[in-house]
């Protein structure tokens, strides 16, 4: 549906724009949006003009302003200051890739990815999407989701991003079941061939997740079963600290 307010327009261009396709031209900017070449161009012009957008050789991209005001979120900044040391210290135990991870809606949003020269070749992404029942982190926050965003999930279909993705809803919900008890979810070339992960929960202590926390690894040498309880130590650090900080 082409959005009808000003703001909708606006909206609809920024979002436009994705973490691998960070430069956009005006026509692909008008397949995306479904504005017409007049409306586009008046609001194209007028991000420009307030810094949401810049056009330095004719194509645009977010400025560095929407990325100030991403950062001012007070609930991501608040995490990653709160997470990133216990996210250093998993790093340096594994030395495989870390990532932080919180939950939109039925996908989990990376905000967060720490790897060295060895890292994997993940699809995961800084500011990235997968879709929860994929990936071991998205399966963690799946598993501490309410009831219905579950059911939502459950009821598929379940999109296959590999050959060894779970689009089995029973096995997926066994699999959630058994997080629930465990605090930790496994990935087994899942949402991409040649990898695999361990996520735990950063817990709200109500039974729900703040976000999630994993370490990624290539199959041929990545034993996620040995870092179990390094990976549910940080989350569980991560949570204790965010409880500490939580207005009484």
């Amino acid at each position: 549906m082409v959005p009808a307010t000003v703001l909708g327009k606006a909206l609809a261009v920024l979002q436009a724009f994705t973490v691998e396709d960070t430069e956009l031209g005006f026509a692909e900017l008008g397949r995306r949006t479904g504005l017409a070449k007049g409306t586009l161009h008046r609001t194209l012009a007028e991000l420009v003009e307030h810094r949401l957008l810049e056009r330095p050789d004719g194509r645009y991209r977010l400025s560095g302003l929407v990325f100030e005001l991403g950062m001012r979120a007070a609930v991501e900044r608040s995490l990653l200051e709160v997470a990133a040391p216990y996210l250093e210290d998993l790093y340096e135990r594994t030395h495989e890739t870390v990532h932080l991870g919180v939950r939109e809606g039925t996908e989990v949003v990376y905000v967060s990815k720490t790897g060295g020269h060895r890292q994997v070749d993940a699809p995961s992404r800084l500011g990235g999407r997968m879709p929860l029942h994929a990936t071991a982190i998205g399966k963690v926050l799946l598993a501490h989701a309410g009831p219905e965003v579950r059911d939502e999930v459950l009821r598929g279909p379940l999109p296959r991003r590999t050959p060894r993705t779970v689009v089995n809803v029973e096995v997926l919900r066994r699999q959630l079941d058994r997080a629930l008890v465990e605090g930790v979810t496994f990935e087994h070339e899942e949402s991409a061939v040649g990898v695999t992960c361990v996520a735990a929960v950063v817990g709200d202590g109500e039974g729900g997740a703040h976000a999630a926390v994993s370490v990624t690894g290539p199959v041929h040498r990545f034993e996620p079963r040995r870092h179990v309880e390094a990976v549910r130590a940080a989350g569980a650090g991560i949570a204790a600290m965010l409880a500490r900080r939580r207005p009484s």
